[in-house]
């Protein structure tokens, strides 16, 4: 394995390579996976052609991380602060060379929107078929803080409306779309407009099937949710960070957990991963 500083697009980025020639990409700033290479040479993340890389700006596409707040669902800007922020890369480890480390801890700024003490850490590992995103969070304060989160992910596809998701059949579901709640039908899902949905995690993992080949999705326990998105034509067209027809060849697939905040003593520490797989 070796691990190169580098620049991408104008940002300063890190990138772990293996011998077979897998790869990832994150920026420093968010923690923002931007690119997850396979060794057949396949690019497995969409990122926005279009995607803003100003150090300031939220980064459309590739696995920004949502926290510690999903979407609007609280106080905070939408999906808070993390993704925004500069991420300082930890020292590599060569006992663990598959591994990517970066971590972001409380500052005046943060305290300023959030007055709680923390670190979070994004630990990123690489192999031949896979790639592991996991967050971690510890609760430096002295007092208890609760939070939600998301990684929120968006996998590269070839054509939407040649994809299905299987494995959230008989799920809990909550379309934002149409704004109800029901329980999902016994067929995979299908992608044929707009779909905003969470769902409860499935028990076993995903899998987004296309004509190319599967890519298996796991996440852990303490990942509550599965939230599916596409924007379908009309929201991708109002996205200026997003071409009109981005929408064909993404379809965001996150290890969520925003249900039911999760609250963390003072001391303690949560940790949620996703797990993606070439089958």
């Amino acid at each position: 394995m070796s691990l190169q500083s580098i620049v991408f697009r104008g940002q300063p980025s890190v990138r772990l390579e293996s011998p077979d020639g897998a790869s990832c990409t994150v920026a420093l700033h968010g923690a923002h996976v931007l690119s997850w290479v396979t060794p057949d040479g396949v690019e497995r993340l969409y990122l926005s052609p279009d995607a803003v890389f100003d150090g300031r700006t939220a980064i459309r596409g590739g696995v920004p991380v949502c926290w510690p707040q999903f979407n609007q669902r609280g106080p905070l800007a939408k999906h808070g602060f993390a993704r925004n922020l500069p991420w300082q890369a930890d020292a590599f480890d060569p006992a663990v060379p598959a591994d990517l480390v970066l971590s972001l801890r409380d500052d005046a700024a943060t305290r300023a929107v959030w007055p709680h003490a923390f670190k979070a850490t994004l630990r990123a590992s690489v192999a031949a078929d896979g790639l592991r995103i996991a967050l971690t969070v510890r609760n430096t304060d002295t007092m208890p803080w609760s939070f939600t989160a998301a990684l929120h992910s968006y996998l590269r596809v070839d054509e939407i409306a040649n994809v299905r998701l299987d494995g959230l059949q008989g799920a809990a579901r909550w379309d934002a779309v149409r704004d109800v709640k029901h329980v999902e039908g016994a067929d995979p899902l299908r992608f044929d407009s707009e779909f905003d949905s969470v769902y409860a995690a499935a028990p076993k993992p995903l899998k987004l099937v296309q004509p190319s080949g599967v890519l298996g999705i796991a996440q852990s326990a303490s990942c509550t949710e599965t939230v599916v998105w596409n924007p379908g034509a009309a929201l991708s067209a109002k996205l200026t960070d997003m071409p009109d027809d981005g929408y064909r060849h993404m379809l965001c697939v996150e290890a969520a957990a925003i249900d039911k905040p999760v609250m963390l003593e003072a001391g303690a520490e949560w940790h949620g991963w996703q797990q993606l797989s070439v089958i």
